[in-house]
């Protein structure tokens, strides 16, 4: 048993004893789902901001970069901004209306802002949550998959197994509490890997400056971020530009880049730390280091890509380069703490992601529509039993493989666009109406689908259209419908009244 397999055990034992701390302190759904709104800011960022990145920050968007160079780099920009402006903009806002209205699931908060007896918003969003967060875990497992087969050398389908066994058996355990405290963990280990590695690599190999100028080398398109550099390995087209020498990033390419950023303000896993922090006072100190550990960490993956280029032969797979560069240019003991953060980067954010899809079927569905008298322990098991289900189908789906990215995307774009104009207008304007987001969540997640599935020639990303067609409908239907009522009116001026002063 080699080194990294040691400290591959004993990282994933640790996570698993932390969600068998927590199994029998989860009495309530709402230790369960929201850690009864107890979190220091330290956690909430650290956990809010590891959930959101996943393995796609240590395998898709280093393997974007490898393949095309400084292009990538606009996907990070557009995060990195969409990460500050989620924090200032939703954290507060979001934090307060949810303990006003005692919401702890977004479904419930949606339901209880708008006083929908009819349930149907609940439902609605409850779907939209179940059906793209499982293409998200799918990605998770994927990543999964690809770290086993790439450090142990299993078999593909095996290897997803394994992952799945890892995030199910400590997500099914331990609920909000373990899930925020093991992203504490995985997030400051991805954090140090992100910085530590490329700082060796460049060191072991050539300096920085002969690594830029290797880089160069091969093609200084690479270094340009406003150039098309094309990479597919099995036909032999290696950082070729393309398709004409010298063509450059077209304004649609910028903006569907740029555009991430836009999917964190409906990301269902991060706006639930935003409403489990302890105090909505904290949130300006979590805002300081989650948007701080989102920059830094960005800058690290793009450094892994672009050394990469320099330090590696070409890769079959361009998502194993920060595999790789560890595998070769590191101390094995090192080199296994930094390869268990790529599994705590799959594992930070599956973990949330099952939590809040197996919260949609067991809070929204089950006790809403099936057994609306279920008591709050059987409403756990049924919540732990779904996260089962949740996984299962999220591994049939993974055993077909595929790019961590573009299932990444596939699923950002889904719930930002469903759910980013529904949470903005739920929280800013006091107008908004219930028919107007219901109209909004289903314009956005259809949007998203028909243009992913039919209009992807265009080359735009299916979030611009879609975030821009669900905001549209949600202010006309709004505008032109019934009015909230008076007690909905107020109950908006209450719960916005306390931000003034803090």
């Amino acid at each position: 048993m080699n080194q990294v397999v040691i400290v591959l055990i004993v990282y994933t034992l640790g996570m698993l004893a932390i969600g068998s701390y927590f199994y029998k302190r989860n009495e309530s759904l709402g230790d369960y789902f929201l850690g009864d709104r107890s979190l220091n800011p330290y956690v909430t960022a650290l956990s809010a901001q590891a959930s959101d990145m996943s393995g796609w920050l240590l395998l898709g968007f280093p393997g974007a970069v490898y393949a095309s160079g400084f292009n990538a780099m606009w996907i990070g920009i557009g995060l990195a901004i969409g990460t500050y402006l989620n924090w200032q903009f939703t954290a507060k806002r979001l934090r307060r209306y949810t303990e006003v209205v005692d919401a702890i699931t977004i479904s419930d908060y949606l339901e209880k802002r708008f006083h929908d007896e009819s349930h149907a918003l609940r439902i609605i969003s409850a779907l939209a949550i179940v059906i793209f967060f499982t293409i998200y875990v799918s990605s998770g497992l994927v990543a999964g998959g690809i770290l086993f087969e790439s450090i142990l050398g299993l078999d593909y389908k095996l290897a997803v197994l394994l992952s799945v066994i890892i995030v199910g058996i400590y997500t099914f355990l331990g609920g909000y509490k373990a899930v925020c405290w093991t992203d504490f963990v995985q997030g400051s280990l991805m954090f140090l890997a992100l910085i530590i590695t490329p700082l060796v690599v460049v060191g072991v190999f050539n300096g920085f400056g002969g690594t830029i100028a290797t880089v160069g080398s091969i093609n200084p398109d690479l270094l340009d971020a406003g150039k098309l550099v094309n990479y597919n390995f099995a036909e032999k087209i290696m950082w070729t530009s393309g398709p004409q020498p010298g063509d450059g990033l077209t304004f649609i390419g910028l903006i569907s880049l740029l555009a991430w950023g836009l999917g964190y303000f409906g990301m269902p896993h991060i706006l639930v730390r935003f409403m489990g922090i302890k105090s909505a006072r904290d949130i300006p100190v979590a805002q300081f280091i989650g948007v701080s550990w989102v920059a830094i960490s960005l800058i690290g993956a793009v450094l892994v890509g672009i050394i990469g280029i320099a330090a590696l032969d070409p890769l079959g797979n361009s998502e194993i380069v920060f595999l790789e560069l560890v595998k070769q240019y590191l101390n094995p003991w090192v080199g296994g703490v930094f390869l268990a953060a790529v599994l705590a980067a799959i594992m930070s954010t599956i973990d949330s992601q099952l939590l809040v899809s197996s919260s949609a079927l067991a809070q929204d569905f089950y006790k809403s529509l099936i057994r609306p008298e279920a008591a709050e322990s059987e409403l756990l098991w049924v919540s732990r039993l779904t996260v089962v289900i949740i996984t299962f189908v999220g591994f049939i789906f993974a055993l077909y493989g595929g790019s961590v990215m573009d299932i990444v995307s596939y699923a950002w774009a889904g719930l930002g666009a469903s759910f980013g104009p529904a949470i903005l207008f739920s929280l800013f304007w006091q107008k908004t109406s219930r028919n107007g987001v219901m109209a909004g969540i289903i314009t956005g997640g259809v949007v998203v689908v028909l243009w992913k599935n039919y209009l992807a020639f265009t080359g735009l990303y299916e979030i611009i259209p879609a975030f821009i067609l669900s905001a549209l409908v949600i202010y006309l239907v709004s505008s032109l419908g019934e009015k909230p009522s008076a007690q909905v009116q107020a109950e908006f001026a209450t719960a916005m009244r306390p931000l003034v002063n803090e």
